[in-house]
Order: structure tokens, then C-alpha cells, then sequence
């Protein structure tokens, strides 16, 4: 069975985890095994369904177990900055935050673009902290101060019950844009 297939008969877009398989694999067998029909010729089409979903199962678990993430090694500061600032400009937050926090070392530049990364996220809170530890380090440098006046204003305004019920709203029918695995 193609690894497609298998993602399609178990009802789950293709690069599920393996929460997902598992979850999706018990629902569906429980809504036809074929114990729940008297023998006869419905039995017998939920038994090749059951057929069907285990080894829908068993090749999009071996896919998940193929795919899982291998940990992370850790990265000089340039090369993580670099790598974080080509994710954040493709839209792929959260990896533009895993790259970023592969190197041990941090500078104002570092923190600027982890708020950057929190701001697109909309955590305004967040980015401005991160700003804020960017203005700490680099006092001089005017970019860090708008940017950790912004998020400040932006987190501020946000606070307010309208831009809750609207961030919320919008969360619902815009849900945050995730990296596929």
C-alpha cells in the first residue's frame, strides 16, 4: 500500500504523527469491526474493511516512525540566525524557532529575530520580551527600541476585549499557520 493511500484510507492528511494514525485507526475500527454485524455478507464486508485499515495502519505508522525528527544538534550562531531568518521569510515559524534555538550562544540579533518570529506568530507579549533583550544588549541600535515599542503597543491594544474576541474569532476560521513535518 502507498504511503498516500494508507494517510487517505485512515481518513488523515499526508505527514500525520503518529497520535494522529493511532486515534484515527481506533475510531474507524470501532465503527466497523465486524463483531457488531450478524454473520452474513455485511460481516463480511466489515471484516476486509478491518483487512484494509490495518495495513492502512501499519504503513502509515511505519511512515510516521520513518519521518520522526532526529534530534537536534547544535548550530553556530550565524549559521542558526541565517537558517531562522530564511524560514521566518518563508512563513514556517515554529521551524524558524527550532532552528533558532539550536545554538547555545544568543546576541541582540538573536533576540530580534526571535521576536520577529514571536511577532509574526502573533504572541505579541513574547516578542516584545524578546525585543526588550535585544535593546538590553544593543542599547544603541533604534530598530530593536521600535520594534520593542511596537509589540508593546500591539500586546497592549490586543488586551482589549474587541481585538480578543476578534484574535479568537479569527483563530478559528484562520488557524496559525503550522510547518509541515
Amino acid at each position: 500500500m502507498e504511503e498516500a493511500t494508507a494517510y487517505q484510507v485512515l481518513g488523515l492528511q499526508l505527514g500525520a504523527d503518529t497520535e494522529a494514525i493511532k486515534k484515527a485507526y481506533h475510531a474507524l475500527v470501532k465503527a466497523c469491526h465486524p463483531d457488531q454485524f450478524p454473520a452474513g455478507e455485511r460481516q463480511q464486508q466489515a471484516q476486509e474493511e478491518l483487512v484494509r485499515l490495518n495495513l492502512a495502519y501499519e504503513q502509515a505508522l511505519k511512515t510516521a516512525q520513518d519521518k520522526a525528527p532526529v534530534p537536534c544538534q547544535e548550530m553556530p550562531l550565524p549559521e542558526a540566525k541565517a537558517f531562522a531568518k530564511r524560514l521566518l521569510k518563508a512563513g514556517q515559524y515554529e521551524s524558524a524557532l527550532r532552528q533558532l534555538a539550536r545554538t547555545p550562544d544568543k546576541d541582540a540579533e538573536y533576540y530580534f529575530i526571535q521576536g520577529e518570529i514571536l511577532y509574526a506568530l502573533k504572541e505579541y507579549g513574547s516578542a516584545h520580551q524578546a525585543y526588550r533583550a535585544a535593546v538590553r544588549i544593543d542599547p544603541v541600535n533604534q530598530t530593536y527600541h521600535r520594534a520593542a515599542f511596537q509589540a508593546a503597543v500591539t500586546y497592549k491594544k490586543h488586551q482589549r476585549l474587541p481585538y480578543r474576541i476578534a484574535d479568537w474569532a479569527g483563530g478559528l476560521f484562520h488557524p496559525r499557520r503550522r510547518d509541515n513535518p
